[in-house]
């Protein structure tokens, strides 16, 4: 029984990904350059966001300066509505004064910093008129960008009861924003590569607004101030912290690390300083239990799918091949799980699946992508396969063949089609 015991222990499979438990509701891990997702929990439950809802503010105000519609020098004054939201001890407002001037970074840097809810809603008015027109633009990018489950209701990520009688024009009073755990995922996902200065600011640990420091509620930010630097995190450069009594409190983070950069989400933890440490542990199972690797080199050609058949050429097949190598992000120590297939574009093909003479080198006849054969989470981007998908092409020119040779072969062919026809007559007879 001890040697039994002994050889079992021998032989037990070695497991070569460490298990992730999240204290959260809700929460993923993304790889941000391909949006694959490496992990997820309950990632489609749709909850009050909070202060990750000002992510799309975020957003819509660098897409505003991007279009030119704005700039980080435009000034604006603060209305009614702002002014009586910053006034409000209850959400520890940064101190707007009426009749001053404020600049969009100004106003920028205390939203995305400090997350402060007046600045975004006198955001909102400046880019959109009011924060009723803000709200519809909001969603409209949310259906743009194919956030799943997510619903906007303003631009602060307050509930709507919290917003007395400036609940904003089409939405109701007991309203509250709503995002699953991949839509914030995608959402940074977008931000971050649409407009990547946005990582400029949300890494800033604090700034100076209107004559006062402003900190930063990412404690993960390196080099934080105080007893907040235990928190910290190598490569921690965003994004945005969350929490009301119904959300809970939840982090959209992002890191990069070796010219490796991960989005994590984690909502509903149970205090400020659990959603950091789950954080820490979905970063760390990333940057440590995966690796960006090559898996098929260039020009690689499926083995029994070298070439392809050619009509009206001076040769009767041309080899294919991939014209990239294919790389993801693994798993390590999971390389065989991984295949390819070929999808051949049909555009170029005809009826029998034949190319048409003249061909070029490198003329595109399809894609190679990577297939895993276990366990796989996809994208949370629609595109996400076509990025690590690579073409498929040919390896030599093949001429068209001479007007003789091409009659010859039409004539042939012709004689062949009768033959046949004849041959599947006459076994209708029997």
């Amino acid at each position: 029984m001890v040697l039994v015991t002994f050889t079992s222990m021998l032989t037990k499979p070695i497991t070569t990904s460490a298990a992730v438990d999240v204290q959260a509701k809700t929460a993923i891990l993304v790889d941000a350059e391909t949006g694959k997702i490496l992990f997820e929990k309950d990632a489609d439950v749709a909850l009050p966001p909070a202060s990750m809802t000002k992510m799309m503010t975020e957003y819509l105000v660098l897409e505003a300066i991007n279009e030119g519609k704005i700039s980080w020098d435009t000034t604006t004054q603060i209305t009614d509505y702002p002014y009586s939201i910053s006034a409000d001890p209850a959400f520890s407002g940064v101190g707007l004064k009426q009749n001053q001037d404020y600049t969009v970074r100004e106003l920028y840097e205390a939203m995305a910093i400090n997350s402060d809810n007046a600045t975004a809603i006198a955001l909102a008015e400046l880019v959109a008129g009011s924060e009723g027109d803000f709200v519809k633009m909001m969603n409209e990018k949310a259906d743009q960008m194919g956030l799943p489950d997510a619903k906007f209701v303003n631009a602060t990520g307050l509930a709507n009861s919290d917003l007395g009688n400036n609940v904003p024009e089409g939405t109701g009073a007991d309203e509250d924003n709503l995002m699953s755990a991949r839509s914030a995922a995608l959402l940074a996902y977008r931000l971050i590569n649409d407009y990547p200065e946005a990582l400029d600011i949300s890494s800033m640990t604090t700034t100076e607004f209107d004559g006062q420091e402003i900190q930063n509620w990412n404690w993960m930010l390196p080099n934080m101030p105080g007893y907040l630097s235990q928190y910290g995190y190598e490569g921690m450069d965003g994004l945005k912290t969350g929490w009301t009594d119904l959300a809970g409190f939840c982090f959209t983070g992002t890191a990069e690390r070796s010219d490796q950069r991960l989005i994590s989400v984690v909502m509903k933890t149970d205090s400020k300083e659990a959603r950091f440490e789950e954080t820490r542990k979905l970063l760390d199972y990333g940057f440590n239990q995966f690796e960006k690797k090559e898996l098929y080199p260039n020009e690689y050609q499926i083995e029994d799918q070298k070439t392809l058949s050619v009509t009206k050429g001076k040769q009767d097949t041309v080899e294919i091949a991939s014209n990239a190598p294919l790389t993801t992000m693994i798993e390590k120590g999971t390389e065989d799980q991984y295949n390819v297939e070929y999808k051949l574009d049909d555009s170029v093909l005809n009826d029998k699946k034949e190319l048409t003479a003249p061909i070029k080198k490198g003329q595109k006849v399809g894609s190679v992508k990577l297939v895993n054969s276990e366990k796989d989470f996809g994208y949370i981007t629609s595109d996400g396969e076509q990025k690590e998908s690579v073409d498929l092409v040919t390896q030599e020119k093949v001429e068209k063949s001479n007007w003789f040779m091409l009659m010859i072969g039409a004539i042939t062919g012709f004689f062949a089609d009768i033959f046949t026809s004849v041959v599947d007559t006459v076994k209708g007879w029997f």
